[in-house]
């Protein structure tokens, strides 16, 4: 199975900006989209491509966060959240049990630039969703994949030095995420890759992404006892559309 994520910033904004041709040139599986801000209704005209179901979380606030998966393999189960109201009420989190893994897309909270989100993010979030992943993965293999708004390692970021405690890049946040892999997840990308200047989130500012001055906070994760059938991950940084791009992972059968 190829699975593919993407943090899409506005379903209805990369509607307008060529999401239709990505999807029919990537030829994935499953997709797994955050930060739609939309509700099903708002983009009625919207033909999916051909053998693909949509399974929505939106935000119970309007125009505001929410997720979507696109798969045209169908699941087993399906559930919204991770028991944590607050981020489940923002539609944060979609469970799709396949017969061979789970499969989770999560918008982790940004802490914010004040970091006024940070403990809630790292505390209470963080906590519950690692928590719902490992109870998932005492059935069965786990991959969860998303915008977790962290950039793990130093090689994760441009500017490593002073970002040092910014939102993404606090040792709060760096902790969580190795909590996660400590918790018998690995981070995909970097089994295959250990290259530097490896982004999947570029600032709207200063041209940034033309300077590729970026940061990987996009990930798929993937449990320990699935490792063997991994066969490749991936960036498509040449993919525009929102200031994320698209991630992706391929699972032998």
């Amino acid at each position: 199975m190829k699975l593919v994520s993407w943090n899409v910033n506005g379903l209805r904004s990369v509607l307008g900006k060529g999401l239709d041709a990505y999807l029919a040139d990537e030829g994935a599986d499953v997709y797994c989209f955050q930060e739609i801000k939309a509700l099903p209704e708002q983009v009625g005209g919207w033909k999916l491509p051909d053998g693909f179901q949509a399974f929505w979380n939106p935000a119970r606030r309007k125009g505001y966060a929410g997720t979507l998966t696109l798969s045209r393999v169908e699941p087993v189960n399906y559930a919204d959240g991770v028991g944590c109201a607050e981020g489940d009420a923002e539609g944060r989190a979609q469970t799709l049990e396949f017969p061979e893994f789970f499969l989770v897309n999560v918008y982790t909270p940004n802490a914010k630039g004040d970091l006024s989100r940070l403990e809630y993010r790292t505390q209470v979030w963080d906590e519950k969703f690692r928590k719902h992943c490992v109870k998932l993965a005492k059935k069965k293999p786990v991959i969860f994949c998303g915008d977790l708004n962290v950039a793990h390692k130093e090689i994760d970021l441009a500017n490593p030095k002073s970002n040092r405690n910014s939102a993404g890049f606090t040792d709060q946040e760096r902790e969580a995420f190795t909590n996660h892999l400590e918790a018998g997840f690995v981070d995909t990308f970097r089994l295959f890759n250990q290259e530097p200047r490896q982004y999947s989130w570029w600032s709207y500012r200063a041209g940034a992404r033309s300077r590729n001055v970026g940061w990987r906070i996009d990930y798929f994760c993937a449990s320990q006892s699935i490792r063997d059938r991994l066969e490749t991950a991936f960036i498509r940084q040449q993919v525009t559309g929102s200031d994320h791009c698209p991630v992706g992972l391929v699972v032998r059968d």
